[in-house]
């Protein structure tokens, strides 16, 4: 196929070092991503939940054979069981990809419990029975305190993990450090580490939507041109770092505002999360594919995001929050409230499907 021929998403993993990642496991969704060049998806519970309702008939079958068959299992057990089986399908279309590039690229993500946030151990063996799905299983961990420490040992056990509810340089640091350990640890045991892909997201965009919170909360002017820049700053700052410091985990940008959030991160050796919406815009837009990862943020805009909002300046700077507290930054516990009430949302689900309303006609 010509350059010229491809799509601006495809482009952007062809000519520089940058992958696209669908955000859903959606297997449409991930077909339609694969074919313009996306080597990646990910899962989480609100994503469960939206698959879900596009095919509830499906899903809600599904879930009452799987009763059948396993009497004993609770509506927790059903919901991770479609949860996994969900995260398997869009594995299998991926496993190529994986294949092809050493473990590099072709990932599939799965989410830990978010309501085990504040428990590493129920995380690290979640993650372990999670990573042995399929071979190109990459798992999510909260970039809490017990997170952090969860991803150490995780990584130990030969789990690939993606750090997840992270929005500061602080937090991302702190992951990359976690799976840093966790890797010279097994490599001091004589285990391998060469089809490894850790990667550690900053969700950008959910950084965003803080400080607009926070204009409205407190009544905070600044310019308009300031805060939809905050997230884009935060990790190309935590970019420059990962590279000084020789992490081995990749960067991921997820939670995809507007297209910054895209075409400021083009040229770096990092991933980029797309949902299938942003991913059509994209792809049906005029932007311009060339690198600017390591164009600098206008300093104007950086110093107006510092004087106006203190929860940017712990954002953005390295050691701007203590691993003691991460779990109550505002983005994260906006975020683990909603991961909680979309799990929630999920085992609801699991029951209307296991006792439907009699007051209804038979579906």
């Amino acid at each position: 196929m010509q350059t010229q021929q491809l799509s601006p998403l495809g482009r952007t993993v062809a000519e520089t070092p940058t992958d696209i990642w669908n955000d859903s496991c959606a297997i449409d969704e991930l077909e339609y991503a694969v074919a313009f060049g996306a080597v990646g998806a990910t899962a989480n519970p609100t994503i469960v939940v939206d698959n879900w309702k596009k095919d509830p008939a499906r899903w809600g079958e599904r879930v009452r054979g799987l009763a059948v068959e396993q009497p004993a299992w609770t509506e927790v057990d059903l919901a991770w069981a479609i949860v996994e089986e969900m995260s398997v399908r869009g594995a299998a279309l991926l496993l190529p990809a994986f294949e092809a590039h050493g473990g590099r690229q072709g990932r599939l993500s799965i989410q830990t419990n978010p309501t085990f946030f504040r428990a590493n151990q129920p995380m690290v063996a979640q993650a372990t029975g999670f990573s042995a799905l399929a071979p190109n299983i990459i798992v999510k961990f909260p970039a809490t305190a017990a997170g952090i420490a969860g991803m150490e040992d995780a990584t130990y056990g030969g789990v690939s993990i993606n750090a997840t509810v992270s929005f500061s340089v602080a937090q991302a640091v702190a992951a990359a450090g976690a799976v840093e350990r966790g890797l010279a640890r097994r490599e001091a045991d004589g285990l391998p580490t060469d089809r490894m892909g850790p990667v550690i997201t900053i969700m950008v965009g959910r950084l965003e939507d803080w400080l607009r919170v926070l204009t409205e909360r407190d009544g905070v002017v600044a310019h308009p041109a300031a805060v939809p820049w905050s997230g884009v700053a935060v990790f190309k700052r935590a970019y420059a770092i990962f590279r000084e410091r020789g992490y081995r985990a990749r960067l991921l940008a997820a939670a995809i505002r507007h297209h910054l959030h895209w075409s400021e991160f083009i040229g770096g050796d990092v991933v980029i999360t797309l949902p299938s919406i942003w991913q059509k815009r994209f792809n049906a837009s005029a932007v311009e594919v060339r690198p600017r990862m390591d164009d600098p943020v206008d300093p104007t805009i950086v110093d107006e995001l510092r004087a106006r909002f203190p929860d940017f300046e712990r954002a953005y700077e390295p050691d701007g929050l203590s691993v003691a507290e991460f779990d109550a930054f505002g983005p994260t516990v906006r975020t683990l409230r909603s991961f909680i009430a979309s799990y929630h949302e999920l085992l609801h689900l699991v029951n209307e499907a296991l006792l439907p309303n009699p007051d209804l006609p038979p579906r």
